[in-house]
């Protein structure tokens, strides 16, 4: 029989117990006091960024090798920081950092007096002690506490905040009922359904945003919903229906909002979904979610920002609430809804002779839904149907085809000079589709159509003009085709390609015109938003205006790396940019559709063709303006891609190939350095041979240079 272990034998074989860890608060504490960030403890060992996040937000623990170096380290920074000579401040002590409020387009007025509701729910501190009760306590009597934030994002400064959205534009429900707010903010969330947490949203959580125009509506509360917390309200891990994007009518969750009353919009409930009832005393009352493991947050436009945790995430969308708006869907979305909530459609207008107040259309906005000029309209489009049988293939006197370059040079034109050039270099415009919108002058209502018009470049509209008996030296892109090649005879254009025509010194007639006598500088104040945003978040990452040429391409280069959640938040500014305007000629989506048929993008005030038309084209014509400055002095591109364009080189950086004046600066009305939109920075650099064998085989190596594909990569 064999005889019972020796229990201290048992233990001893168990081998030592794991390395001793401080508590995850203090983590984060040493680490900061020490000045050291995520990324370089994350690099220090050999982990991302994100790990160390979750190790410091106590989600998850490091394990083996790892855990004991982390454990050294720590260890090493609070023995380092206990013999400093002046004792660290307590981070727990510290006062959130704040910032003030982005400048806005237009002044917004004091939002008048909201009615009485319960004062915001008290937040947790750092750790908190949970019972049933914590949510359904009376008004706190004393201020917030705040606890630190998880990533750099500082709360906005306390005197801008509306006391109605007292707790910022959106939080991020985790499993356990946490919900993250902006600047570290905590609160406890008791729902376990959806209509609880709706409830909860509009009446304890006190989030939102006021409007970004006096004439334009309050933003909804956002709650963000990780997977652990789709779990926790009964809402399944994923998403079966991929076509529709959207819950089951049977489904228990869609029950329970029509049990409590709430409705959903008619996408249903998807990863992006919106809980509301009618309006009720002029009060709004709506709710947007976020379904993260749904794919709320497309990688394309938010990088790796949905393996953030939850704290993390919170900072990501709150700086992007806070510089641009409040997500309502993906960021084409977000783009189309930004145009609205600074120049909302209409305004509230005042009786003379009655004294009544009622809503009328707001000037220099869009204020309709408008049928476009057949030209302009996409093949789907039921004036295109009414014209032409399916199927009819329209040429360029029959549609408008301002599209982004995509042209590669003939190898046959390549000079013994430019082939004896090591190096293929490329240069990207920053954010050059919200360049081409600053200023632009753009039509506001229907057009209207013109027999043997005299151009006007004042005059926003398309154009049936010839433009091919226009040279151009072959080595440049033609201007007046997205394929770069000399167009064969009439066609229809925007009214930024026309002027650029006479801007070259040609004569033009058109034959035909639609244009628009109603027009104004649409998009300016989405512009600026947007230029803003970008250059705030920019500073963020260390690339500032105003640095030096090689300073600006060194930071350029590790930018990315400085702060991930930072650049997460850029990537979705660029992406609100590109986004938006394509989505200003939203084509139909949905197995259901039919050619001829009309589709819901089109009954809004912004589905808009012929303006997206025109920014493209201005871009186009912006980057064409640059190359022939080039062109001047000798240099010509080998490849254009959209706002991207590739020269030969005698050195890996664009400094070695852009041409400068006697007193060295940079050659005017060229392309500049630099990071305000519509300067530029390095897109990449291969060797000359790479690029000529990309051009031998049809390929544009101003689509590769980066690595991997600019158009997949969102580029």
């Amino acid at each position: 029989m064999a005889s019972k272990p020796d229990p201290v034998d048992a233990l001893l074989k168990a081998g030592p117990r794991r390395t001793h860890l401080p508590e995850p608060a203090e983590r984060a504490r040493l680490r900061t006091d020490y000045g050291l960030t995520q990324s370089e403890i994350a690099a220090a060992l050999d982990v991302t960024r994100t790990t160390v996040a979750g190790w410091e937000a106590g989600r998850s623990e490091p394990q083996g090798a790892t855990r004991a170096a982390y454990a050294k380290l720590l260890e090493g920074i609070a023995t380092q920081l206990a013999a400093a000579p002046e004792p660290q401040t307590p981070y727990a002590a510290r006062e959130p950092q704040t910032v003030p409020t982005p400048p806005e387009p237009q002044t917004v007025p004091a939002p008048p007096k909201p009615p009485t509701t319960p004062a915001p729910p008290e937040p947790r501190t750092a750790q908190p002690v949970r019972s049933p009760s914590m949510s359904r306590r009376p008004p706190a009597k004393r201020p917030p506490v705040k606890r630190p934030p998880a990533t750099r994002e500082p709360a906005p400064a306390a005197a801008a905040v509306d006391p109605r959205f007292a707790n910022g534009p959106l939080a991020v429900l985790d499993g356990d009922g946490s919900a993250y707010c902006v600047g570290g903010l905590v609160l406890d969330c008791p729902a376990t359904t959806v209509p609880a947490l709706v409830d909860w949203a509009l009446t304890e959580a006190h989030l939102g945003a006021p409007r970004l125009n006096r004439n334009g509506k309050d933003a909804d509360p956002l709650v963000v919903i990780t997977a652990a917390a789709a779990e926790r309200l009964g809402l399944p891990a994923v998403l079966e229906d991929r076509r529709g994007l959207r819950l089951p009518e049977d489904h228990k969750v869609n029950k329970q909002i029509a049990k409590a009353n709430w409705k959903t919009t008619k996408r249903g409930f998807g990863p992006w979904a919106r809980v509301y009832r009618p309006a009720h005393a002029g009060r709004r009352q709506c709710v947007q979610f976020a379904i993260v493991p749904w794919g709320a947050l497309d990688a394309r436009a938010w990088g790796d920002a949905a393996d953030f945790p939850a704290a993390e995430l919170a900072q990501v969308l709150g700086a992007y609430a806070t510089k641009v708006i409040t997500p309502r869907g993906s960021c084409a979305v977000s783009g189309l809804e930004l145009m609205t909530a600074l120049r909302p459609p209409t305004r509230a207008v005042k009786d003379e002779m009655t004294g009544a107040w009622s809503s009328g259309p707001n000037p220099g906005s869009l204020t309709g839904p408008v049928d476009p000029a057949p030209p302009e309209a996409p093949d789907e489009h039921p004036v295109v149907a009414a014209l032409y049988p399916r199927g009819h293939r329209r040429t360029p006197a029959e549609v408008l085809d301002e599209e982004a370059y995509e042209w590669i040079r003939d190898p046959e034109l390549l000079t013994d000079e430019e082939c004896a050039k090591p190096y293929a270099v490329g240069i990207d415009v920053n954010m050059a589709f919200a360049a081409a919108a600053n200023r632009l002058n753009v039509g506001l209502g229907p057009a209207t159509y013109v027999h043997s018009p005299a151009f006007d470049a004042k005059l926003p509209g398309s154009w049936l003009v010839d433009l091919s008996h226009i040279e151009i030296d072959p080595r440049l892109p033609n201007p007046f085709t997205p394929h770069g090649v000399r167009p064969a005879g009439p066609a229809w254009y925007a009214t930024p390609t026309v002027a650029y025509a006479v801007e070259l010194g040609h004569q033009v007639q058109p034959a035909e015109a639609y244009v628009r006598r109603e027009h104004a500088a649409y998009l300016d104040a989405w512009y600026t938003r947007l230029r803003d945003a970008y250059m705030a978040t920019m500073e963020q990452l260390g690339v500032v205006s105003g640095m030096r040429e090689a300073d600006f391409l060194e930071a350029m280069d590790q930018h990315k790396k400085a702060d991930a959640g930072q650049a997460a938040v850029l990537s979705a500014i660029k992406a609100t940019v590109k986004g938006g305007i394509g989505k200003l000629r939203e084509r139909p989506q949905g197995a259901g559709y039919r050619p001829g048929e009309r589709w819901p993008a089109l009954e809004r005030p912004t589905w808009r063709p012929d303006i997206r038309a025109a920014v493209i084209s201005a871009a186009r014509i912006n980057m064409h303006r640059k190359m022939l400055k080039l062109a001047g002095v000798g240099l010509f591109p080998i490849a254009v891609l959209s706002d991207c364009a590739v020269y030969l080189s005698d050195g890996p950086s664009p400094l070695d190939f852009l041409p400068r004046t006697p007193d060295d600066k940079p050659l005017p009305g060229g392309f500049r350095l630099g990071v305000s939109p519509g300067m530029v920075k390095c897109e990449g650099s291969r060797p000359m041979m790479w690029a000529v064998q990309m051009l031998d085989q049809g390929h544009n190596p101003a689509r590769h240079i980066k690595g991997g594909d600019a158009s997949a990569d969102g580029e």
